[in-house]
């Protein structure tokens, strides 16, 4: 039976603020495999992302907040041994799709697992601990999308679009962060947030945001889909609103930089960008 902390700290929810990247990249595909499309959903979001917050976890044995959860509950090993169990079965599970898919996967992995490891611990390092999360979370996972759920396979996957889901968790990343400096300094590790302060987090966030966004504006726009750029943006004005606000807030007084408003911010941000992007993959329907 699992122990109530392994339930706990596997943070099933969290592959919802992940979602916007499989979304956006799905909408993206010209003829979709509807069932190597729902397989790549289950791999990614019932069993990668899990594991790889348990692992974590498993590390980090954190007793302050963490993303998702505000009381996290310290690991056993049943967790460790459910990351890799969880892993094997992505990997086998993967070969259904590709050989590429399956490479992407186990490199998504070790990536995650070299994140974590204290042997490793890229995640002490602000610079490319930060890249690490933006590149296999980004890039790569958009990159799998899209290739897995393509009728041919294609690794002709446009770059345009891995860079903007790069962009946009790059983004949001560091405010998952804002509020852990000091958690964070106690155990080594310096994220990109503790580097850049909290005024200058809302700052690069902003910049990087904006750079998402220019992106898919140009992608939209120069595929003649003018209409499906002004709906998405609409639908993610809330984002804005919110961190905006926030961000005047944290100016004034850095406590407000806090747990409850980093997750107000997560939560919206991922509703909207999931909201948004599924909005497009419907409208594909309707063509």
């Amino acid at each position: 039976m699992l122990q109530r902390s392994t339930i706990q700290l596997l943070r099933l929810h969290f592959a919802f603020f992940l979602l916007p990247v499989y979304l956006f990249a799905l909408s993206q595909v010209p003829v979709i495999n509807t069932g190597h499309a729902i397989l790549i959903f289950f791999i990614l979001h019932l069993l990668v992302y899990p594991s790889s917050n348990g692992y974590n976890s498993y590390m980090d044995r954190d007793e302050s907040s963490i993303g998702g959860v505000k009381h996290p509950l310290q690991p056993t090993r049943q967790l460790f041994y459910l990351s890799i169990i969880m892993d094997v079965v992505a990997v086998l599970l993967s070969l259904f799709i590709s050989y590429w898919f399956t490479f992407c996967i186990i490199a998504y992995i070790a990536a995650s697992r070299a994140y974590s490891y204290r042997g490793i611990r890229l995640k002490k390092y602000p610079i490319g601990g930060y890249l690490t999360v933006i590149i296999y979370q980004g890039a790569v996972t958009w990159f799998m999308v899209y290739h897995g759920s393509s009728i041919d396979k294609t690794i002709a996957v446009p770059p345009a679009g891995m860079v903007t889901a790069s962009l946009l968790i790059g983004g949001f990343y560091p405010l998952t962060q804002v509020y852990q400096h000091e958690a964070d300094r106690k155990d080594g590790v310096v994220t990109i947030s503790a580097l850049l302060g909290y005024r200058g987090t809302f700052i690069f966030t902003a910049l990087v945001y904006t750079a998402a966004m220019s992106i898919l504006a140009w992608w939209f726009f120069t595929h003649g889909e003018q209409k499906k750029f002004i709906a998405l943006a609409t639908m993610m004005l809330p984002i804005l609103v919110y961190f905006f606000s926030w961000a005047f807030l944290v100016w004034k007084d850095v406590r407000t930089a806090n747990f409850a408003n980093a997750m107000r911010m997560n939560i919206l941000a991922s509703i909207c960008t999931n909201l948004a992007f599924l909005t497009i993959l419907i409208w594909r329907g309707f063509e």
